[in-house]
């Protein structure tokens, strides 16, 4: 049996247990094991948490974007809004739902939404550089690699528990339009 085609909509300050949930459930832990984008192997601890997502959920110059079908929110991505860009995160689905397209979907939204809401030239994203597999779906998708590393907040238990210590963000980005 095929899953009902998902709605995606805004989310709001009712959704954030959920999505605390379906964040956790695809990038940490033994739930997160069903799906191939997970972080399990690279860090321990947990991804976000309820207030992190709240105030994603609430600032004025960003949005986040849920997919949600009969079972619930299994999608979820968070734009903000830069001058010269729109920077796309948070980015999670379900990991009985990955590998269907749910997620090229909902980034196709995100990219729709930050080009015709915000005029967004361009869109912005960091990503694990260890994630090559995830990285090659982002390219697959016309995203580029720049070169541009960040360090991983080491010490910060709020963004998970480091399992090696060479962990660092690429910076990835589109044009859109």
């Amino acid at each position: 049996m095929t899953s009902p085609a998902p709605r995606i909509r805004t989310a709001g300050p009712d959704d954030v247990d959920a999505l605390v949930d379906l964040v956790e459930s695809a990038y940490r832990g033994q739930r997160s094991r069903g799906g191939w984008t997970h972080e399990a192997d690279l860090l321990g601890g947990q991804r976000t948490d309820a207030a992190m997502v709240a105030a994603a959920v609430t600032r004025p110059d960003g949005v986040v974007l849920v997919a949600e079908d009969g079972t619930g929110i299994v999608a979820c991505c968070q734009l903000e809004r830069h001058d010269d860009h729109a920077y796309f995160g948070m980015f999670a689905v379900s990991p009985g739902r990955q590998g269907g397209g749910l997620g090229r979907e909902l980034l196709a939204e995100a990219e729709r939404y930050a080009r015709e809401q915000w005029h967004a030239g361009e869109l912005r994203m960091t990503v694990i550089v260890q994630r090559e597999d995830l990285i090659a779906w982002y390219e697959r998708r016309g995203y580029l690699r720049t070169g541009e590393l960040s360090p991983f907040p080491y010490g910060d238990e709020r963004f998970g528990v480091p399992l090696r210590p060479d962990l660092a963000f690429e910076t990835l980005r589109k044009k859109l339009g």
